[in-house]
């Protein structure tokens, strides 16, 4: 399929099945376990329904959005995730760069190619860093600091993964961190020549760029990759590590991963300015709660202290809608993006922005509200799990 006949992230995540080996669509595509809760995240938004009203005049839509005291043209932005330079070449440059010129924000993953520094040359005003925990407590510090330094505006500290998950996925494809050649890489390699003149013409296995600071001097792409498995899950992260973020943390802090109530209400306590309500995209826990069932309840704890975000399972602009009204001031994805960049490069990125945005226009324009900051409660018609009248008290007024 040429880029120009793609009409929907449907079409682009066909057309990265077909140029990426297996072992690479199924790292973008995967869960944990059965996949269960992959699943829950986009079921939930299609178990909603919305309550259109009409004779409204809709000549003018407004698409913009704030999040983290920035202004954006659009309510969705780039979502972090790690290892993305194994479904292009330099792909977090590229969804950088994309990302400054759609005007939203990119959060580069702590698991990057790219590194912070190399992020922030291309999109300075629109990169966002996420901070992992690490087993030596100094990396972390120091990559905060790095982050500061760079003026990165947004820190995103993800708590959401306390152990390695099982990516079953992953182990039956033969992805393995770093890659290893193996008699499946080598044929999965030989029947995919486009990505593999792409992922091994440009010197072989890409860095982990945040990490490659700390490895010894003139290690491989594979020995920092072994020295981030050392030192990642952290096993001993609490809430004394956001409380020492804080501290050395001054401008914007949003908490990624929650969707505890209580645990959104702790985070504002310790000083987060916002929280992302996230399963890590079904990739950590699989019986763990879809983000969108979980966001009433976390913006009734702390909507009216903190700024409310939601990623996971976003792959229509009905889904943006839906997760407006109900209670997120910006939402996030990551798959679709993905999706984008390894089909098209940063045409791709560019298409998936593009369909967000003129999906998004759509719905607002047939429910009859053209403004985003107008978006409550009243446009939903029915919500799995959650009495309609009981909603309405929860997140009254929360877009506004």
């Amino acid at each position: 399929m040429a880029l120009d006949r793609v009409i929907s992230i449907a079409d682009l995540k066909r057309m990265a099945r077909r140029r990426l080996p297996r072992m690479a669509f199924d790292y973008v595509e995967g869960g944990c376990d059965d996949e269960v809760a992959l699943a829950d995240s986009e079921a939930a938004f299609r178990s909603c329904r919305l309550m259109p009203r009409y004779l409204v005049d809709i000549s003018r839509k407004d698409l913009t959005a704030s999040a983290a005291g920035q202004s954006f043209s659009l309510p969705i932005g780039i979502a972090p995730t790690g290892n993305a330079g194994m479904f292009r070449h330099d792909a977090d440059r590229l969804l950088a760069a994309e990302a400054r010129v759609a005007n939203v924000p990119f959060i580069l993953s702590g698991a990057s190619n790219a590194s912070i520094e190399e992020a922030m040359a291309v999109a300075p005003e629109h990169c966002w860093f996420q901070l992992y925990g690490t087993r030596d407590p100094r990396l972390a510090e120091d990559m905060v600091r790095r982050a500061l330094g760079l003026g990165v505006k947004v820190l995103v500290v993800t708590v959401d993964v306390p152990v390695t998950s099982n990516r079953e996925r992953n182990r039956r494809s033969g992805f393995s961190h770093p890659l290893k050649v193996t008699p499946a890489m080598i044929f999965q390699a030989a029947t995919h020549p486009r990505w593999t003149l792409d992922y091994f013409g440009h010197g072989g296995l890409p860095y982990m760029g945040n990490f490659r600071p700390y490895a010894s001097e003139g290690a491989s792409p594979a020995q920092v990759a072994d020295l981030f498995v050392e030192q990642f899950p952290p096993l001993t992260l609490t809430w004394a590590f956001l409380d020492r973020v804080r501290q050395l943390w001054p401008r914007k802090l949003l908490v990624k991963g929650i969707l505890h109530p209580d645990d959104a209400t702790r985070a504002v306590a310790a000083g987060a300015d916002g929280v992302i309500v996230s399963n890590h995209g079904g990739r950590q826990l699989d019986r763990a709660i879809a983000p969108l069932l979980a966001l009433p309840a976390v913006h009734a704890a702390v909507g009216q202290k903190a700024e409310i975000m939601l990623d996971g399972g976003i792959r229509r602009g009905s889904d943006i809608v839906i997760a407006r009204c109900l209670g997120a001031r910006y939402v996030f994805q990551g798959r679709p993006t993905l999706y984008g960049v390894a089909a098209a490069g940063r045409a791709g990125i560019r298409k998936a922005l593009e369909i967000f945005a003129q999906e998004l226009g759509t719905i607002l324009a047939q429910i009859g509200c053209p403004r985003l900051d107008d978006l409550g409660p009243q446009f939903l018609a029915q919500v799995p799990g959650v009495d309609r009248q009981a909603l309405r008290g929860t997140v009254a007024g929360a877009a506004g």
